[in-house]
């Protein structure tokens, strides 16, 4: 857990100047996703899964494994097209890492609140997500398609709804 962000400690080696700078690199050179996502081995068909995501050339993946290491979550990767992405993935370290950021962030501002607004209704860990509720958040993980200016997005709401009526799991 990061904690406290007065100053470096051996907690929280993040300043509140540094988050500011990181909240920068975020509004500018990263994303907030909130995605559904097909899941063949659960019984609704579909998870939300959400995520932060930097971007860098692959030259400069040293500066995002520094991000990483004051972050303290995710992975890193050098994809083929010689760019490097440093991705955090999950409710509670998407949760923490956006709490820190929010009141930096300018751009990605609309896309932190929504995340956090979503990411608190979602049950905690051994506990199933009811098919109302995963509705319910779908509908509001549909509205990142405008805020992140979506084109391949195909996993939808309707699309949930269709295949909770085919495996007749949609509760009216």
């Amino acid at each position: 857990m990061l904690g406290n962000t007065e100053g470096k400690t051996k907690d929280c080696p993040v300043t509140k100047e540094e988050l500011a700078y990181i909240a920068g690199f975020l509004d500018g050179d990263g994303c907030v996703m909130l995605q559904l996502v097909n899941r063949h081995d659960y019984v609704l068909g579909y998870q939300i899964r959400a995520s932060i995501v930097f971007y860098q050339k692959a030259i400069n993946a040293s500066f995002l494994e520094g991000l990483k290491g004051k972050l303290k979550y995710g992975y890193t990767r050098i994809r083929k097209d010689d760019m490097c992405e440093y991705t955090i993935v999950g409710v509670e370290p998407v949760t923490e890492v956006l709490k820190l950021l929010s009141p930096y962030l300018v751009l990605k501002k609309k896309q932190a609140e929504l995340a956090l607004k979503v990411l608190a209704q979602m049950p905690g860990k051994g506990k199933r997500i009811t098919q109302k509720l995963l509705l319910s958040l779908a509908y509001e993980v549909d509205k990142f398609a405008d805020l992140n200016y979506s084109k391949r997005r195909t996993n939808t709401s309707e699309k949930l709804i269709e295949f909770l009526k085919s495996h007749n799991l949609l509760i009216p």
